[in-house]
């Protein structure tokens, strides 16, 4: 039986540590060029260096996304990238296009090449041909079925690794690559500027009627025809291990520190459990499915694990995330006095009821009893983002804890 390595999306330098410290094996990050999250806050060098050494100080790996395809104005771009990487060694680096990863062979060969879902890795001939080249994993497109993935692992190397995506969003196109944002707005997601347009609502125009919008319903419960609902298989973890996989993938570097920790600390539960006996994770199912509701989500569904998905895995009626908790920052120092240091995200008062979210799985409800700020000012509420606070709460907290509140 394989131990699946548990991986989780970093958006920042806060998001990675807190994924780190809520039970990732690895992280996956992208740099401020030549990933495919333009959008996402992405790391500086500096901060890519530091990111790296927090996680390995914690045995946990990083990886780094360099999976755009390329155009030639790009590889000189990409080599010297790759240059700058070898210096603050990433434990890999996930590689769509054949050039980069040609290039990424000949400058920094001692790292890791894991290639990316977007290079449609769909049958065994495809890994055995990447292998071949010197890859040392292959990530698998999410358009493959738990058996197909499972007659890829009886066809490769042992020592060819499988990744795949377990949790999050869906894309309505072949694994992400989607021409709809380029086409609408001249923002290419095969460069990480998507604008997902699969979230829009749309209408049908008959060529003779120009002007004239019909509606686009389906049994009159909407119009978000490519909403697609997001991945989970939390459910599923024994189903996953019996098919060969190594890593367990969840997708969302633009997600919030709040949305990792669930997620993080939740799989992290499961696959520990399953390891310890199978029947505590059965035995823990509705406290997974819990948690993992915690975060916003836009419902679930097992995608093509267990077949082409039908027209319950779409959402109609909104395009819109759940979201039962609002993120209210990651504790920092503590002082002698029991304050904790926050960077505050939202919006929070005196006396207001929060929770201290905890790596372990608790979930403490305390008070909050006074709110000061850097000078040392009382002050009632916390209104301004991003704010330096120190918060007295009638529960101890330490360092990495989050605090959230439920709507």
């Amino acid at each position: 039986m394989r131990h699946p390595e548990l991986l989780i999306p970093a958006s920042s330098l806060e998001v990675l540590k807190t994924a780190v410290i809520f039970g990732a094996d690895a992280v996956y990050i992208g740099g401020e060029a030549f990933g495919l999250r333009a959008k996402a806050k992405n790391f500086s060098m500096e901060e890519m260096a530091e990111g790296i050494a927090f996680a390995h100080e914690h045995g946990v790996k990083v990886y780094v996304t360099a999976n755009i395809l390329a155009h030639n104005y790009d590889l000189a771009g990409v080599e010297e990238y790759f240059k700058e990487l070898k210096e603050i060694k990433p434990d890999a680096l996930i590689i769509a296009d054949p050039g980069v990863f040609q290039i990424a062979k000949r400058v920094c060969p001692e790292i890791e090449r894991h290639v990316s879902t977007q290079a449609n890795n769909t049958n065994y001939e495809t890994y055995r041909f990447w292998y071949e080249l010197g890859a040392k994993r292959v990530v698998s497109a999410r358009e493959l079925s738990m058996r197909e993935i499972k007659t890829i692992r009886e066809h490769i190397p042992d020592d060819l690794e499988i990744e795949t995506f377990v949790h999050g969003a869906m894309c309505i196109s072949y694994s992400g690559r989607c021409l709809l944002s380029n086409y609408f707005t001249g923002r290419d997601a095969n460069h990480g500027a998507c604008t997902h347009p699969c979230r829009w609502k749309y209408a049908v125009v008959e060529e003779t009627r120009p002007g004239e919008y019909l509606p686009v319903e389906e049994n009159e419960r909407g119009t978000y025809i490519f909403n697609s609902k997001d991945l989970c298989m939390i459910e599923h973890i024994p189903d996953l291990i019996d098919a060969g996989i190594d890593s367990l993938k969840v997708e969302g570097r633009m997600k919030t520190a709040l949305y990792v920790a669930t997620v993080a600390r939740t799989y992290r539960k499961a696959l520990d459990d399953y390891a310890a006996d199978p029947k505590r994770y059965e035995a823990n199912m509705d406290w997974y499915l819990d948690q993992i509701s915690n975060c916003t989500y836009r419902q679930f569904t097992t995608g093509f694990f267990y077949g082409k998905p039908d027209h319950e895995a779409q959402i109609y009626d909104s395009n819109t995330y759940v979201k039962e908790y609002t993120y209210l920052g990651i504790i920092g120092d503590v002082a002698e006095d029991g304050r904790i240091h926050i960077e505050q995200r939202n919006k929070f008062t005196v006396g207001e009821q929060i929770e201290i979210m905890k790596p372990n799985g608790d979930n403490i409800v305390t008070t909050v009893l006074s709110i000061r700020n850097d000078d040392g000012e009382e002050m009632e509420s916390a209104p301004h983002s991003k704010q330096s606070l120190w918060v007295l709460l009638d529960r101890p907290g330490a360092q990495y804890d989050l605090l959230r509140r439920k709507e």
